[in-house]
Order: C-alpha cells, then sequence, then structure tokens
C-alpha cells in the first residue's frame, strides 16, 4: 500500500482578538486510508501571549498513514478556543487545512472562522461570551452547504510539517 507520513507541529496561532488560546484538532480523510500509528485528533495545552501576538503551542503532530487509493486525500479540521478569566471556553474559529500532496517540508496558514449571529446574538457574546456554535461541526469539510453559513474571519493557525510519501510509485501515483 502507498504511505504518507506526516510529522511536524502546529505552531502558533496569530491575528486572534484576544489570548489565552487552545486548539482542538481532528484528522479527517476517507474510506481508502487508515492510520497505522499516530493520534487523529488531539488538544494543545492554553497559551496565553501578553506580550507578542502569537499564542505559540508548539504541538507535536506525527500520523503515519496508508491507502490504497487517492480520493479522501487527508485534512486537518481545528477549533480554536478562548480561556477567559473565569476559566470558561468560547469558540473562537473554525478551519481545515489540507496535507500537502508533496513531499518535503511545509508551512501551513489554516484561515478560521466562526459564524456571525444576529444583532442581539452579538450584544450578548460581546458582554457575557459564548456566541453560535455549529451544531454539526463536521459542515466545515462539506463544501455544498458550508456557503449558506453567514461568518466571520477570525486569526490564524500556522502548522509547519514534514511530509514524506513512500510506494505510491509503485501504484501508479506520481508526484514532483
Amino acid at each position: 500500500m502507498a504511505e504518507v507520513h506526516i510529522v511536524g507541529e502546529i505552531s502558533h496561532a496569530k491575528e486572534f482578538p484576544k489570548q489565552e488560546l487552545f486548539c482542538r484538532w481532528k484528522l479527517h480523510c476517507g474510506n481508502n486510508w487508515k492510520v497505522i500509528s499516530g493520534k487523529q485528533e488531539g488538544q494543545t495545552q492554553v497559551i496565553s501571549s501578553e506580550f507578542d501576538d502569537k499564542c505559540k503551542w508548539a504541538y507535536p503532530l506525527d500520523i503515519h498513514l496508508t491507502t490504497t487509493g487517492i480520493p479522501g486525500w487527508p485534512k486537518i479540521y481545528v477549533q480554536v478556543y478562548h480561556l477567559d478569566w473565569l476559566n470558561r471556553s468560547h469558540l473562537y474559529g473554525y478551519g481545515f487545512v489540507c496535507i500537502p500532496t508533496s513531499p518535503g517540508s511545509h508551512v501551513l496558514n489554516c484561515y478560521t472562522w466562526r459564524p456571525l449571529g444576529s444583532i442581539r446574538e452579538r450584544f450578548i457574546q460581546y458582554f457575557l461570551g459564548g456566541g453560535p456554535q455549529l451544531k454539526y461541526p463536521d459542515l466545515i469539510l462539506s463544501s455544498n452547504d458550508r456557503y449558506k453559513l453567514n461568518t466571520e474571519a477570525m486569526g490564524v493557525v500556522s502548522f509547519e510539517v514534514n511530509i514524506v510519501l513512500r510506494n505510491f510509485n509503485k501504484f501508479g501515483v506520481e508526484y514532483e
């Protein structure tokens, strides 16, 4: 079988309105794919960056996959949360990033967004926190329904990954 090895880190988050952030992530891939080793989901630590615009997580990723076909190439889905002074977590953004199809080192930027509620919901969100969330977060990965959402842009989550491809030539898949 063809193999993909993803080694790297969820590096940092930047351009979010507030600091004290953490990130939940999940690997999403098609039916042709199987995880041989490594975690398929996880959560970073909470980082508070008072003097810098970046929350530096440096959360490690090490995932080894096999595949029988290219459809369903892996993506990493993220949810970024803000931890307030009462230790309540508030959604700050959804996003996903596609794993590169070429071997080597890559820096990936995942641009996040969150649902934009009504005027009343935004007013409550401003003073009390919280805010609207998706009932079905997998909707993010579906391009057919995503365009119907009313959203606002949030910050950027950066990944630094190294991709190793193995045995793709044996199965008739060429890459550059």
